[in-house]
């Protein structure tokens, strides 16, 4: 269950920072980052990408590197899956989610779980540009020359058994997700970066198809 709800979270998204965000100076004009942010997700329809995720657990000494390709589809439709060293696969459609593991299958429905619902909206609000009005996390943004930095910290009980905190980049040029650090509570760390982008392209149904 807790491997299913950390992957869940990965569909969006952001670029990884430590917990002081080095470099990087608070947002004065919230709302003007706000309009920019939200006005390109929304035009934003498919993403297509690449993507390199490195594991910390602290009780290894070495991280673990994984790499596999992500796809995203209006409305709430993602695929992920990772293609090294191991095959894993999850597919988000609407309500319902996939996992395959190996030769273990799993179709879940988040209508079932309330935790599995607030993982479903964050995806969707990271997505869509409505992220920083979701009212399970507290929010603060950062900058530097190249990204700005938004930062959530879960204000639910249930998230925060979960992550200490989410950070997701976004990237200037374009306002972007270029990759997310997802801090758990037991200490580990999550961070993916996502490369390759290729934005608003034909992304077949069949890609996001659950039985």
């Amino acid at each position: 269950m807790r491997k299913i709800l950390l992957f869940l979270v990965i569909s969006i998204i952001a670029l990884s920072v430590k917990a002081q965000h080095t470099g990087y100076t608070a947002v004065t004009d919230l709302t003007k980052f706000k309009a920019a942010f939200m006005d390109v997700a929304q035009k934003t329809t498919t993403i297509k990408s690449d993507f390199i995720q490195d594991k910390n657990m602290s009780m290894l000494a070495e991280k673990i590197t994984s790499k596999g390709k992500f796809w995203f589809k209006k409305n709430n439709q993602v695929r992920m899956e990772y293609t090294d060293p191991f095959q894993y696969l999850m597919i988000i459609n609407q309500d319902k989610v996939y996992i395959k593991d190996g030769t273990k299958e799993n179709t879940i429905s988040t209508k079932s779980n309330k935790l599995f619902q607030q993982i479903n909206k964050i995806t969707v609000d990271c997505v869509q540009g409505t992220a920083l009005n979701n009212p399970d996390f507290a929010t603060r943004v950062f900058e530097n020359k190249a990204n700005y930095l938004v930062e959530l910290t879960p204000v639910s009980k249930n998230l925060k058994d979960y992550f200490s905190t989410i950070n997701i980049i976004i990237d200037k040029k374009d306002y972007s997700v270029a990759s997310i650090e997802m801090n758990e509570s037991s200490g580990d760390n999550t961070t993916i970066r996502f490369i390759n982008k290729e934005m608003n392209t034909i992304l077949p149904d069949a890609l996001f198809y659950i039985k």
